[in-house]
């Protein structure tokens, strides 16, 4: 199709088009938020001339055995990988497939309790009996790092567990040790997945943490779109030892992505593989040098405070992956809905999402300096005329360690799912077994799971949540009046 013809297209368009994502575009708002590439494209073709299915010629992704098997063995040589696949259904259906691949149907799987939520519907898939580790705490208030002591003891405890299964980097930025993890899982012959899809980047800078892969873990997932210059939903899963059949992960991999795979999102993936081995470290480097000329301003701020990981004793923090700017309200006024939407109302700076007393940029190599430069003065600003705490305000805002509770397991996710259920008054429902998820998203942690007893405390802090406007998700009632409890 002529590229004439797409921009009439453009023009013409539907109100979703015209009125929201074109209009969008041509304003000023800056992107704080995946996807990576924040609205900068690389060279890449009209995607309705390049929009094909698996026509002759173009190889077949379930079955590649041409390019796109070229195109993986040269994104598992950029990685230092055995083997990687392009993922065209998000790290989702990575993680779902790696888990589904490692653990046999009912086996126990040991995760930590800050997973997404793709590897609880793993479990409930496979009817596994789940086995949590929980997170450190921080004096900034969010979850830290899993220790590896942790994961030793309960490999100890429980010699039934299959595999082990950790998020590294997390949402907020945080790694754990994942080389001694690594070290203790193979010494109990099981493997590691790493759920890293936050941290695709991180392999081309000596001014990060490690990769997982240089970790030594067994099977890495990692969203390219979240921190890299690709399209939505691309990701990649990588293989680092033959720990997990192989042919198993093949198999599910097939379940659990299209039989329609787009090859705009896998142009897109071979686009910016090609742009990191030609550019990725150089460009690395320049983002580097930004994100420090950015915190050494950020540390003049008076009431707002920005997170650095030099705040965390190591055991609470492992490492930081620097990309990920948190912005405390500290010893202001203000919870973190109000900072999100003081910059996003009063400076055009979309963040990518707020929590009870900070909000998270997430800020990736297409950044630029002008950003930067933005984000700064909008926090400078902001700290200047916040307000300082009032006697009449309702105390601090939730931080991590007062949402994420332990659990109270009833019965396994996968049991819970398919007993009889009712729905019950949220308020009615102490005591009672959820048949529902209920979480924060973002980034998409659970509060509760299937399966796991509703107590007042929980309730507690999802009331809080909802009044100071946090996004629950979860039950099906949207309103999060009512939810679905095992009956009887």
């Amino acid at each position: 199709m002529p590229d004439h013809i797409f921009y009439t297209m453009q023009k013409a368009g539907s109100p979703f088009l015209d009125k929201r994502l074109l209009e969008y575009a041509g304003e000023d708002w800056y992107p704080f938020h995946m996807p990576g590439h924040k609205r900068t494209p690389l060279e890449f073709p009209n995607p309705y001339s390049i929009d094909i299915t698996e026509i002759e010629g173009f190889d077949n992704l379930h079955h590649a055995r041409g390019i796109l098997r070229d195109a993986q063995e040269r994104a598992a040589a950029l990685y230092g990988a055995q083997k990687s696949f392009f993922l065209v259904n998000g790290s989702t259906s990575g993680i779902l497939a790696a888990i589904s691949a490692a653990i046999p149907r009912g086996g126990v799987l040991l995760m930590s309790r800050n997973s997404h939520k793709a590897a609880y519907h793993a479990a409930y898939l496979r009817e596994l009996e789940t086995v949590y580790l929980l997170p450190s705490r921080t004096e900034f208030g969010i979850s830290g790092s899993i220790q590896p002591a942790h994961v030793a003891q309960a490999l100890e405890d429980l010699p039934q567990i299959g595999g082990v299964f950790i998020t590294s980097p997390t949402y907020d930025g945080v790694l754990s040790d994942i080389q001694k993890i690594a070290g203790i899982a193979h010494a109990h012959n099981v493997p590691l997945i790493v759920d890293e899809a936050h941290g695709a980047h991180l392999a081309f800078s000596s001014e990060f943490p490690d990769s997982a892969l240089q970790c030594g873990a067994d099977v890495v997932v990692q969203s390219l779109h979240k921190t890299l210059p690709c399209l939505t939903q691309a990701a990649l899963l990588h293989v680092n030892s033959n720990r997990i059949c192989l042919d198993a992960l093949r198999r599910f991999l097939g379940i659990y992505q299209t039989s329609s795979p787009s090859y705009l999102l896998m142009a897109s993936i071979e686009q910016c593989i090609r742009y990191l081995k030609k550019e990725g470290r150089e460009q690395m480097a320049r983002f580097a040098q930004l994100l420090r000329q950015f915190y050494k301003k950020a540390r003049t701020l008076r009431r707002l405070k920005v997170f650095e990981p030099s705040t965390c004793p190591p055991e609470a923090c492992f490492a930081h992956d620097f990309s990920k700017i948190l912005v405390s309200t500290g010893n202001s006024g203000l919870t973190g809905k109000d900072l999100y939407d003081a910059l996003l109302n009063g400076f055009h700076l979309q963040m990518e999402m707020s929590s009870g007393h900070y909000t998270t940029a997430l800020a990736s190599l297409m950044d630029t300096p002008e950003g930067f430069l933005r984000l700064s003065a909008a926090l400078e600003e902001i700290d200047k005329k916040s307000p300082a705490p009032s006697l009449a305000q309702s105390g601090r805002p939730l931080d991590a360690q007062a949402i994420y509770q332990i659990p109270k397991p009833g019965m396994s996710i996968s049991k819970a799912l398919e007993c009889p259920s009712e729905a019950l008054p949220l308020k009615g429902s102490i005591g009672h077994i959820s048949q529902e998820y209920i979480y924060l998203y973002p980034p998409g942690i659970p509060l509760a799971t299937p399966g796991e007893i509703l107590t007042g405390s929980l309730l507690s802090i999802i009331t809080q949540c909802q009044r100071q406007g946090l996004p629950i998700e979860g039950p099906a009632d949207i309103a999060n009046n009512r939810i679905r409890v095992v009956k009887g």
